[in-house]
């Protein structure tokens, strides 16, 4: 195997330091686990995952924080795929945790290999998460990631079996902890020892864990698909309706949402703005009908600063050889738009 290979050979003459890629999802274990092993020496990476559920940012500040090298890896392809069939099944939303933390100990054990580092750590607590953190589910996520043997998990490793890093020497089992289960009394003790202030609170951080995104997801996943990762960044973004079984409409709740939505819209797409009133971007679909146009300029007129009981002009945006459509419409009820909404 050439990680083994590359790993003996450097422990026998000792030309350079154990090498370590740990995750950093930005949190406070996290960062304590790269303190704990850069306390023995460790050459650590930090390795942050993307995707449209869960963002790159936090970590590759972590890494500037703690001053080490980082590593990104997109894991767009690979939680699409997890969300269409997880072998251990969702939590209380659609959070494959189980799976995609098998999957990204996965990933980071190839880039380990490629990179030759000789192991892979992680911030992960025993029993801090019921579910995905009891003894049961670390092992079988370190075990069927294929990097078993060589996953440490800094904080809880004297509660766990030993891994190749501490029987070959590598880290010292005895300075490693034991901390286990959800108060975070002895992280923030240790966080005030090392100096860290500058640390998110406890979050899961997962879009996938927020019930009304997961409900805009389900309907995605119902409907158009899981096929794109336009359409993923897109549920992060304005209030969704479903018009009909083919169109959706997203309709900007702020400036940032409508400068996105804007800056996003393909070719072909409609984009509805109220004339003369402040108010929100509305994006359609170019399948959408004369009647979901209607209702969809109807909804950005509800949501606008238009008077309420008189019709008003709305102007639609259509990016084809059609030009630019305009109609009138009177605001929409809020009943019927909270009947539309996903």
């Amino acid at each position: 195997m050439r990680h083994r290979g590359i790993t003996e050979a450097i422990r026998l003459d000792g030309a350079r330091q154990i090498r370590a890629l740990s995750l950093l999802s930005g949190g406070l274990d996290s960062r304590l686990a790269v303190i704990l092993l850069r306390e023995q020496s460790v050459d650590v990476h930090g390795v942050v995952f993307d995707s449209p559920f869960f963002d790159a940012e936090k970590g590759k500040a972590a890494a500037e924080e703690l001053g080490v090298p980082v590593h990104v890896i997109d894991f767009s392809g690979d939680i699409v795929a997890l969300l269409k069939n997880p072998p251990h099944g969702f939590g209380a939303c659609m959070n494959p945790c189980v799976d995609c933390h098998m999957r990204m100990l996965a990933r980071t054990g190839e880039l380990m290999e490629e990179l030759g580092f000789d192991f892979v750590s992680t911030g992960e607590v025993l029993n801090q998460r019921p579910m995905s953190q009891n003894r049961q589910s670390l092992e079988i996520v370190a075990g069927q990631s294929g990097y078993g043997d060589l996953v440490l998990r800094p904080l809880s490793a004297r509660l766990m079996p030993e891994t190749r890093p501490e029987r070959e020497g590598w880290v010292d089992r005895s300075r490693l902890l034991a901390i286990e289960g959800r108060s975070r009394r002895r992280q923030m003790e240790l966080a005030e020892r090392y100096g860290l202030s500058n640390y998110p609170t406890p979050a899961g951080g997962c879009l996938l864990t927020e019930p009304g995104f997961c409900k805009r997801l389900r309907d995605l996943k119902d409907h158009e698909g899981l096929n794109g990762v336009r359409s993923l960044n897109l549920l992060r973004f304005g209030r969704h309706f479903r018009l009909s079984d083919s169109v959706k409409m997203i309709v900007g709740r702020n400036e940032k949402d409508n400068a996105y939505l804007e800056g996003n819209a393909e070719l072909y797409d409609l984009l509805i703005k109220v004339e003369g009133f402040p108010g929100p971007t509305g994006l359609l679909p170019l399948v959408a009908g004369q009647d979901s146009i209607t209702l969809g300029a109807a909804i950005c007129a509800r949501y606008s600063d238009a008077p309420k009981d008189r019709q008003v002009e709305v102007e639609v945006r259509i990016r084809s050889a059609r030009g630019i459509q305009k109609i009138r419409v009177v605001p929409a009820e809020p009943a019927s738009v909270d009947q539309l909404r996903i």
